[in-house]
């Protein structure tokens, strides 16, 4: 796998994810909306650690330097 986001990317992908886990954990997003959400954050917390966004990689885009 070959990395495809930038840091700036990461870094608001984990933001994100932790704005979504801190609204599910308080229960300001709850039911089916708030879990998908919470799968949601997951998923971008892990593409951010990773470095690499399987969309991105469909669409042929990049958002580090090369």
């Amino acid at each position: 796998m070959k990395k495809n986001m930038g840091s700036a990317d990461r870094i608001v992908r984990v933001l994100i994810a932790a704005v979504v886990a801190v609204l599910y954990f308080s229960n300001v997003i709850t039911g089916t909306i708030g879990i998908v959400l919470l799968a949601l954050a997951v998923i971008f917390l892990l593409t951010s650690l990773v470095s690499f966004c399987p969309i991105y990689a469909i669409f042929g885009m990049r958002t580090c330097p090369r």
